[in-house]
């Protein structure tokens, strides 16, 4: 049981870790630069943590460019002002996502800026191949560890984790929480519950403030990713572009 527990942290963290580092801070952002040693480092980090939800930093980046320029608004990708319920919203955004990804979703010219690409490699991990190996690997992992079949009803959390993420903070950073900035959508801060989202849960300040890489602004926030930021950094890894 103790390899199931330790797999289900790891996985959750690695995979939430590589979403806001180098997905929303970075690809979306631009908050800090990188080689492009780095960068495709990150591209194979990201296959690795994400696994059999991996997501297209570029397609990513995309459709989160919208949601900023177009938060609560009929323009925004996943806003939930127009859904009943968090289920529709993510199904949404994932056909949303999907639409993008195949390029059926008309991308204008100022949203493609500077957005990293590995066009190879993002459809080899995007492929329906990777997906299924990854869930195969970690259905192996639990017919191996286990201790008995019901620990097998934790397999969904691995194979859906982009959605689980995706939900709470696309649903509930916009209906649950507290706010910092009077702004002009519904973004909200989730913290102290945020330690579990590596700071993506202090939206509303990120909102107020996108280009930050520190979400945290009160003094009892804090980000779990930036001081992972500011190591990389000092690491000479990645250059932040207010340092």
């Amino acid at each position: 049981m103790t390899y199931i527990i330790i797999f289900v942290v790891v996985h959750w963290y690695l995979s939430l870790f590589i979403q806001t580092f180098f997905h929303h801070r970075y690809a979306s952002h631009g908050q800090f630069k990188m080689s492009s040693f780095w960068e495709k480092f990150f591209y194979i980090f990201a296959w690795i943590a994400q696994g059999s939800c991996y997501i297209s930093p570029k397609a990513y980046a995309y459709m989160h460019r919208l949601h900023h320029e177009h938060a609560d608004t009929d323009e925004d990708p996943h806003t939930p002002l127009h859904f009943s319920n968090a289920l529709s919203m993510i199904w949404d955004t994932k056909e949303t996502y999907r639409k993008i990804w195949i390029g059926e979703t008309h991308i204008p010219e100022k949203y493609k800026k500077n957005v990293p690409s590995w066009d190879s490699f993002d459809k080899m991990a995007h492929s329906a191949v990777s997906k299924v190996a990854w869930g195969a690997l970690y259905t192996a992992f639990y017919v191996y560890f286990a201790p008995s079949a019901w620990f097998y009803l934790l397999l969904p959390y691995h194979y859906l984790q982009a959605a689980i993420h995706g939900v709470i903070i696309n649903w509930g950073a916009h209906k649950y929480g507290y706010r910092n900035h009077t702004v002009e959508d519904t973004s909200t801060n989730l913290f102290p519950i945020d330690i579990l989202m590596m700071g993506e849960g202090l939206h509303n300040n990120h909102h107020q403030q996108p280009a930050n890489p520190n979400f945290a602004q009160k003094w009892f926030e804090f980000d779990p990713t930036y001081p992972i930021i500011s190591l990389l950094h000092k690491l000479d890894i990645i250059r932040l572009r207010r340092a």
